[in-house]
């Protein structure tokens, strides 16, 4: 959800084992941190920062990009902070925890890198004017003076690092209710905004050598201290932009009723719609099997408020995310009654 509810964990960074929480503990009670609360202003730039009293929160960037070598790519830079307390704090005492994931992917080939930090000794954080979001020598920084609307991203693994420079074309775009994105029939909820308009360009460095690259990019922000229900397990999301200019998100929890789901339509113009539970219909096409998982790669999406019935496919079906978390997190095209890019993620899948 990228919604992102994304991958969340606790994880203790010191000297004692990794403690980590399931996608399923996302349910779990979050005595003693902030609650979204229905009405809430955001406040610009502060918001596009960190904030610690909420125990979960993220900055997820995904890029549908092509080559000049004519090749469809995809990149993700996700930077999560996880509190064990709902304060800051500073040094190795801090309760903010961070990872980061980042990932390239090619129709061939998937490469993912993971780093993990604490906060208080400066390895990890994010400061919100001038923006900077950062873990190690992964970075996404903003413009002098331009917020979050152009942004340098960079990012290495093993076997390959990317360097992109991104402009925002469109406004931002606010989930549910002004921002407040219901995740469950008992009102669970995150505070979730987006910016999904960027025009994006830069290099990818694959074992192969250099490669030039256009396309666009989606940054979702999300926070909250208790997201899910106690009974959903994962979750389905989809950030897709169509060949017609418009774009969409949309989700499904799952649960043992079937799934609740949530949908934000966004016009070529930039102006939202927010559709309610049950309006987006989601329905697996096929499977295939990644790190001993059946995963559906292949899906059809319904939104028939704006006749939308298409097919969304995976680029690369093994775009397995084998981090302390394991999660699918790859680009997709989109054909039928609308055709298009976009990301799919897929979590909870055992």
């Amino acid at each position: 959800m990228n919604a992102k509810a994304c991958l969340i964990f606790l994880m203790s960074l010191l000297s004692a084992p990794a403690v980590a929480q399931g996608f399923a503990d996302l349910g779990t009670d979050a005595e003693g941190f902030a609650m979204p609360e229905r009405g809430t202003t955001f406040r610009f730039p502060d918001d596009h920062g960190a904030h610690p009293s909420y125990r979960i929160e993220w900055w997820y960037l995904t890029a549908t990009l092509t080559g000049e070598d004519g090749v469809d790519y995809g990149v993700q830079w996700t930077l999560f902070r996880s509190a064990l307390a709902p304060e800051d704090g500073t040094g190795w005492q801090t309760p903010q925890l961070w990872m980061g994931h980042a990932a390239l992917t090619t129709p061939e080939s998937h490469f993912v890198a993971e780093r993990t930090a604490r906060g208080g000794i400066g390895q990890a954080g994010v400061t919100a004017a001038p923006f900077v979001a950062w873990i190690d020598d992964w970075e996404m920084r903003g413009r002098e003076g331009r917020g979050i609307s152009e942004l340098s991203l960079s990012a290495r693994g093993q076997a390959f690092r990317y360097e992109l420079d991104l402009a925002a074309d469109g406004p931002l775009v606010f989930h549910g209710d002004r921002g407040f994105s219901v995740k469950s029939a008992a009102d669970q909820a995150s505070y979730y905004y987006s910016q999904p308009a960027y025009e994006v360009s830069g290099v990818l460095h694959l074992p192969e050598g250099p490669v030039r690259v256009t396309g666009q990019g989606w940054l979702d922000r999300e926070w909250s201290s208790q997201p899910l229900a106690q009974d959903q397990t994962g979750w389905d999301w989809f950030s897709l932009s169509f060949d017609s200019g418009a774009r969409m998100m949309g989700f499904r929890l799952r649960d043992s009723a079937g799934g609740f789901t949530s949908a934000t339509w966004i016009a070529p113009d930039g102006t939202t719609r927010s559709l309610p539970d049950g309006a987006l219909s989601v329905s697996p096409l096929a499977t295939t099997e990644v790190a001993g998982r059946e995963v559906p790669v292949d899906w059809r999406v319904r939104l028939p408020e704006f006749g939308v019935d298409v097919e969304v496919a995976a680029l690369n079906p093994n775009s397995w995310m084998d981090t302390s978390f394991p999660y699918w997190e790859g680009p997709v095209s989109i054909t039928g009654s609308h055709s298009g890019r976009g990301y799919l993620e897929m979590t909870g899948y055992e």
